[in-house]
C-alpha cells in the first residue's frame, strides 16, 4: 500500500511540474505577442501618410522592376513561335503573362492608393472635384492640370473629360469654398499625379504584351472579344484561371466605370458595361439590342475562357464557332416578325360521314335554327344608339329591333316550311278528310254549329281552290238568309 501511495504522489509532482511549464510558456508567449503588437503600432505610428514614398512602395520594388524589364525586352523581341509546341504551365513566356496579370492587379490597388493620397491633399483646393470625376487616372490628370488655379476659365480640360463634365466643373469651381494649396501640398500632389500616371503607362505596356500572347494563351476568348479585350478581362481578373472562374454576370461588369451624368438624360447612357463594350460585335449592334447582346457575349466569354484554361481547343475553332453563334443570334433578334399568314381551308374528307342527313336533320335544324328577331337583335346600326331593356345602355340590349318604326318592338317574321306544313295540314284535317279514296274516309264531319254534318270534301276543295269567286263577291252566289221587313 505504501508504494502505491508513493507513485501516486509521485505522479501528482510531475503534474505539477507539467503546468508550471506550461503557465511559464503561456506566458512568455503572451509576452512575446504584446511586444508584437507593440512593435506594429510603432511602424504604424511612425508610418508618415505625408510622404508619397511611405505610401506607395510598388515602383522602388524589385519585382516590379525585374517584371517590367522582361516585359520591354519581349515586345521588342516579339512573338516566340519556337515554344509553342510546350506545354503551357512549362513556358516562360506564359508564366511571364501570369506574372504581368498579377502585376496588372497590384498596379491596379497601388493607383487607388495613389488616388486616396491626392483626393487628401486636394480636398483643401477643390472638395468637389472627386465628386465630379470618379476614375483615377482621370482625377490624377485633372487635379495636375488646374493645380493652384482659380479661375478654370483659363485651364483648357477638353480631351480629358467629356464636355458635360467640364462645363458642371467650371460652374462649381467658381462657387467652392476651396482654398489654394500652399507650395509644398502642391508640388506633393503633383508628384503623386505623375507617379499615377507612370503606373497607367506601365499598366498598358503589360496589357500590350499579354494581348500580344493572346492567340497563343486564350485562343478561343480572343476569337470572341478581341485580343485586346481579352488581355484586360485577363488582367483585372488577375489570370485566365480566375476569369474561367467568374460567373459571366461578373464577366460583364469587369472594368465598368462609375458614370457622372451630372443631371444629364441617361437615356444614352451604357450602365453596368464593362470592357465588352469596346468589342467589334458590341459595336456594330443596335443600340437597342446592346444590353441582350453585353450578356450573350459575357456568357460565351466565360465558356471560351473555360475552354482555353483547361486547353481543350488550342486551335480556337470553339471561340470562332461562338461567335458565329452571336452573330446569327443578333441578326436573328433584327428580323421582322413573321407576317400572318391566312389560314387554309382544310382538305375535304373523301371518307363517307358517320353522321346522317335527310328530312329529319332538317327539320330539327330549322326547329332550332335562329330567328329573325333573335337575328336582328344581334346587330347593330352604327350611329344609333340600341335601345336596352333598363334604358341608358343597362341591361339586355335590343340592337335593330324596332328601329325601322315608332320605337316598338316590331319585326316581319316569315313563316317557315315547317310551320306551312303543319297548318296546311291542320286545315284539311279541319273538315275531316283529306281527298283520299282509300275506303276509311267519311262524309260526316262535326261542325260546332250544327253538330253532324254531312259534307262534301271535293266540294269544299273546289270552293278553296276558286279564292274569292265563289264567296261574297260570286256572281251566282245569293244571301242564305233574307229579313223581310
Amino acid at each position: 500500500m505504501a508504494a502505491l501511495a508513493d507513485s501516486f504522489l509521485a505522479d501528482l509532482d510531475e503534474l505539477s511540474d507539467n503546468e508550471a511549464d506550461i503557465i511559464e510558456e503561456d506566458e512568455n508567449d503572451a509576452a512575446n505577442m504584446e511586444e508584437d503588437v507593440d512593435g506594429e503600432l510603432a511602424d504604424i505610428e511612425a508610418l508618415n501618410y505625408e510622404d508619397l514614398d511611405n505610401v506607395s512602395k510598388l515602383q522602388k520594388s524589385q519585382r516590379y522592376k525585374d517584371i517590367m524589364q522582361k516585359v520591354e525586352d519581349a515586345l521588342q523581341k516579339g512573338s516566340d513561335i519556337s515554344n509553342q509546341g510546350m506545354v503551357l504551365e512549362d513556358d516562360p513566356e506564359y508564366q511571364l503573362i501570369v506574372d504581368c496579370n498579377a502585376l496588372s492587379v497590384d498596379i491596379e490597388n497601388e493607383i487607388m492608393i495613389i488616388h486616396n493620397f491626392i483626393r487628401g491633399k486636394y480636398h483643401v483646393k477643390f472638395p468637389e472635384l472627386e465628386s465630379l470625376v470618379h476614375h483615377p487616372i482621370d482625377y490624377a490628370r485633372v487635379v495636375k492640370k488646374i493645380g493652384n488655379e482659380v479661375d478654370l476659365t483659363l485651364v483648357d480640360l477638353e480631351g480629358l473629360l467629356p464636355s458635360a463634365v467640364i462645363m458642371v466643373v467650371s460652374v462649381t469651381a467658381s462657387t467652392t469654398s476651396g482654398k489654394p494649396l500652399p507650395e509644398e501640398d502642391l508640388n506633393k500632389t503633383i508628384d503623386a499625379c505623375d507617379r499615377a500616371l507612370a503606373l497607367d503607362t506601365a499598366k498598358k505596356k503589360v496589357l500590350d504584351f499579354v494581348e500580344s500572347r493572346m492567340g497563343y494563351i486564350a485562343p478561343n476568348l480572343s476569337a470572341i472579344v478581341g485580343s485586346a479585350v481579352a488581355a484586360k478581362l485577363m488582367g483585372t481578373a488577375g489570370g485566365l484561371s480566375s476569369l474561367a472562374k467568374m460567373p459571366a454576370c461578373n464577366v460583364q461588369l469587369l472594368g465598368a466605370k462609375k458614370k457622372t451624368l451630372a443631371g444629364f438624360s441617361t437615356a444614352t447612357s451604357q450602365f453596368r458595361v464593362g470592357y465588352i463594350e469596346q468589342t467589334e460585335v458590341f459595336q456594330t449592334t443596335p443600340p437597342s439590342l446592346r444590353m441582350r447582346a453585353c450578356r450573350l457575349l459575357a456568357a460565351k466569354s466565360t465558356l471560351a475562357a473555360r475552354v482555353d484554361a483547361t486547353r481543350g481547343d488550342p486551335s480556337g475553332n470553339t471561340g470562332r464557332a461562338f461567335r458565329e453563334e452571336i452573330r446569327k443570334k443578333i441578326e436573328k433578334w433584327q428580323e421582322p416578325p413573321p407576317a400572318k399568314q391566312p389560314k387554309p381551308l382544310p382538305v375535304p374528307d373523301s371518307e363517307p360521314k358517320k353522321k346522317r342527313g335527310g328530312r329529319r336533320l332538317r327539320k330539327m335544324k330549322e326547329r332550332y335554327a335562329i330567328t329573325d328577331m333573335r337575328k336582328l337583335a344581334n346587330r347593330m346600326q352604327f350611329g344609333i344608339p340600341e335601345e336596352s331593356s333598363l334604358g341608358d345602355g343597362l341591361g339586355e340590349g335590343y340592337g335593330m329591333l324596332g328601329q325601322a318604326g315608332n320605337g316598338k318592338l316590331r319585326v316581319s317574321i316569315g313563316q317557315s316550311k315547317l310551320a306551312a306544313k303543319v297548318a296546311k295540314k291542320f286545315k284539311e284535317k279541319q273538315f275531316g278528310s283529306s281527298g283520299a279514296t282509300s275506303g276509311l274516309t267519311s262524309s260526316l264531319a262535326f261542325t260546332p254549329v250544327q253538330g253532324i254534318e254531312l259534307s262534301n270534301p271535293q266540294a269544299h276543295a273546289n270552293q278553296l281552290a276558286s279564292g274569292t269567286q265563289s264567296t261574297y263577291f260570286s256572281e251566282t252566289g245569293t244571301f242564305s238568309k233574307i229579313k223581310r221587313i
